[in-house]
């Protein structure tokens, strides 16, 4: 069986995505699964014994060059050449669908209307799966992938997974013992105050690597670096790098975003921050824990404006971190 898996984007909703491949894999031995995704994103899924082909797209290019569109086209075009037996849109939304109608297959699954906020895209599928909006994200990812092959998803199948990120970098001269934090995201109303993550570092007084992507993060982490002789900035690197300094931490502390859900990935332990979206992105577990701010979270409509994660008191992750 040949089957196209479209996830675009972003990095934690794509990793959410990838749990999936191992149950597919123990369920069809044989099935050659490829893989539709944002370039930006590729390294994710680079090194996956479960996949077999990563085929990158650019359709954010679309937005600042408006004859990017036939480009892209003749891309996706040149997908179909694959002939797949099957399309699966775990994304759901217009676009995605579009980009699975493009490849083309007799069968192209994804979310009915009822089950994403984009409902017109089940207009392109003629396999249709049924999953609440508001359910888990990671079994709302791991069902419209799954059942349509006809491949069962329970969460104590999700709990027990095996890690599911691989690399082949390796990082020179890390300690043995060290912890983790992240502290961007898409959104400011999303990040922990960094004057709070200091804190955390000195209460736990172990060495303390700030993982940061943009300008704006690589200053706060300066700042942090300065502030306590536990902070140390991660060099920046390639995401493969970033997934092996992730495997090796002890902890990793972060906002809700992407490489945070790596650790989840990886089964290491973990402590994801949340203020303005709902704690049910991520699966709690023995090692993976959470903390919420008092706000409440509208599946449907969330809040950019809800900073609410600037309230949680940083003993409550100190004291979770230290039972971790």
């Amino acid at each position: 069986m040949k089957i196209c898996i479209v996830k675009l984007s972003a990095m934690g909703d794509i990793i959410h995505a990838m749990v999936a491949l191992q149950f597919i894999k123990k369920e069809i031995p044989d099935a050659q699964i490829d893989w539709v995704v944002e370039s930006a994103f590729k390294g994710v899924l680079q090194n996956n014994p479960h996949i077999d082909n990563i085929l990158p797209i650019n359709l954010k290019s679309i937005k600042k060059d408006k004859s990017e569109i036939f480009n892209q086209y003749k891309i996706l075009k040149s997908y179909s050449k694959n002939n797949y037996d099957i399309i699966i849109d775990a994304q759901g939304l217009l676009k995605s669908a579009i980009v699975a109608k493009i490849i083309g297959a007799k069968t192209i699954a994804g979310f009915d209307k009822e089950s994403i906020r984009e409902g017109i895209a089940s207009l392109f599928y003629n396999k249709k799966v049924h999953i609440a909006y508001d359910a888990n994200t990671i079994d709302r990812n791991a069902t419209v992938i799954c059942e349509p092959l006809g491949i069962e998803i329970t969460s104590e199948k999700i709990l027990n997974k095996e890690k599911f990120l691989f690399w082949v970098s390796h990082v020179e001269n890390l300690p043995k013992v060290f912890n983790l934090f992240v502290v961007g995201s898409t959104w400011e109303s999303r990040n922990y105050p960094k004057e709070k993550f200091v804190e955390i570092a000195e209460a736990l007084k172990t060495q303390t690597f700030i993982v940061w992507g943009s300008e704006d993060e690589h200053q706060k982490a300066l700042w942090m670096q300065e502030q306590s002789e536990f902070l140390h900035l991660l060099p920046k690197g390639s995401l493969d790098e970033l997934k092996f300094v992730i495997s090796k931490c002890s902890l990793l502390i972060g906002n809700d975003t992407g490489p945070t859900h790596m650790a989840w990935g990886l089964n290491v332990p973990s402590i994801t921050i949340f203020g303005p979206t709902p704690t049910n992105r991520v699966y709690v577990t023995p090692i993976n824990r959470v903390v919420k701010s008092n706000s409440i979270v509208n599946h449907y409509k969330l809040d950019k404006n809800d900073f609410s994660i600037c309230d949680i008191d940083s003993n409550e992750i100190v004291k979770i971190a230290k039972e971790l």
